[in-house]
């Protein structure tokens, strides 16, 4: 799944308003950042075999690391915690632990039998892959719910915040459009290589986010609401002495 793990961020800001639409896009596809490290060390495996599935031609062979059931719980925890450390925000901690558990939850949807439990060889997939209707449909779905809750929950300070999401909307519908009706990948180490290109998505939400602000909000950033206080308080404090 592509479009879903950042339909999960995008709603997730209405939940955790306060939090950066760039670490939620973190939070849903951290294992996704580990993955093409993890395989480039050799510490996981995957293969290209077309017609695995009907959707994509990877055979995730071995990656306890980054996929299996334990590894999401632990790296739930650890980002929530180090997060919460760092902002004290605690609706926004929990919005990016539930964003990191939400990928196993997709990923068990849409691969087959291969989401590994532990380091064992008990493996979960319900297999929506196996069907490009149904899979086009489910990811859909849930990136137009997310792109709606999004632009529900925020609004554009200017034509970048505007622009920058709908480009970035567009870049990631055509990815993955390529994904789908494009040629397979030449190598595994040419997906491991692609892979950290997603970073860049996460600059780039940051970016957007930057350019936006929440939709009930009078001062242009969350970052400032503190000078907004302050701003009454002089105000109310200059009226006083009129």
């Amino acid at each position: 799944m592509f479009l879903g793990h950042y339909a999960v961020a995008l709603a997730a800001k209405k939940a955790a308003p306060q939090t950066s639409l760039a670490t939620l896009f973190v939070a849903v596809q951290l294992v996704h950042h580990l993955w093409p490290i993890l395989l480039l060390l050799g510490l996981e495996q995957a293969s290209i075999e077309p017609g695995i599935t009907v959707v994509t031609p990877l055979n995730f062979i071995y990656y306890p690391y980054s996929h299996s059931l334990i590894a999401f719980v632990i790296y739930s925890a650890v980002f929530a915690t180090i997060y919460f450390a760092v902002t004290n925000y605690k609706r926004g901690a929990a919005m990016v632990a539930l964003g990191v558990f939400s990928h196993w939850v997709l990923d068990v949807l849409t691969h087959r039998p291969d989401m590994p439990i532990g380091f064992s060889n008990v493996k979960l997939g319900l297999g929506l892959w196996n069907s490009l209707e149904a899979t086009v449909a489910v990811e859909a779905v849930l990136f137009l719910c997310g792109i709606v809750t999004y632009l529900k929950t925020t609004k554009s300070r200017n034509w970048k915040g505007m622009a920058g999401f709908w480009l970035l909307i567009v870049v990631l519908a055509g990815i993955y459009y390529a994904n789908l009706f494009g040629p397979p990948p030449p190598s595994i180490l040419a997906v491991a290589i692609a892979g950290n290109a997603g970073w860049l998505f996460v600059v780039w939400a940051f970016w957007v986010d930057r350019n936006r602000q929440l939709a009930g909000q009078t001062c242009e950033l969350p970052e400032i609401a503190r000078r907004c206080k302050g701003f009454s308080r002089f105000r109310l404090i200059t009226n006083s002495n009129l």
